[in-house]
């Protein structure tokens, strides 16, 4: 299955894509592992370069991402050393509205031998707010939309955003609309289709 995604700014124009191509899936039932390959485009649909493999593992129900398959392997070159750690994002399977998942973090370490630079990301406050249909361009879909408080640092520079995203069983993120900290909306993103 091929997913396509559209970055739009808050006015709706569409900046870039990324493009999500399951190339297997192991497993049955509630434990899957499904590998993937994701690929940029600009606004045209011009290729930004080469695919990226990824990972998203279920066990018992539970997605978890792999965020070490999404930059270790794009990041990896002979003089740059990155290392990945902290508490993957989780996403129940039987969510409701009401409940609050698990905090999550990672912190990306570059090394470049003359410098050194951290990136951390904290996702807190994690909740579901409602189960309700969403409708983008790919389709109409029942989602649990859940919203997120995502605190970035990097080169101690922090900012805070909030993210609402709507999460459809067996089809994965429909839309994700992210605010800034005076709850402006700074930009979205779409399925525009499946095939």
């Amino acid at each position: 299955m091929t997913m396509l995604y559209a970055n739009q700014n808050a006015k709706g124009k569409a900046q870039s894509y990324v493009r999500h191509t399951i190339r297997n899936v192991e497993g049955s039932g509630n434990n899957l592992t499904i590998s993937y390959v994701m690929e940029s485009f600009d606004s045209k649909m011009k290729s930004q370069g080469s695919e990226v493999p990824c990972k998203v593992v279920i066990n018992d129900g539970v997605v978890t991402l792999d965020m070490n398959s999404m930059f270790i392997d794009q990041m990896k070159t002979p003089d740059l050393k990155v290392e990945i750690t902290g508490v993957p994002m989780e996403l129940p399977g039987n969510l409701q509205p009401g409940q609050r998942l698990k905090d999550a973090d990672m912190t990306m370490t570059i090394d470049m031998g003359v410098m050194r630079m951290q990136t951390n990301i904290k996702i807190t406050d994690s909740r579901c707010e409602a189960i309700e249909d969403v409708t983008v361009r790919a389709g109409t879909f029942r989602c649990h939309k859940v919203t997120q408080t995502v605190t970035t640092t990097v080169m101690r520079r922090e900012i805070v955003a909030t993210t609402v995203s709507w999460y459809a069983p067996n089809v994965g993120t429909v839309k994700t609309e992210t605010f800034n900290n005076k709850n402006k909306l700074t930009g979205r993103m779409e399925l525009m289709s499946m095939d």
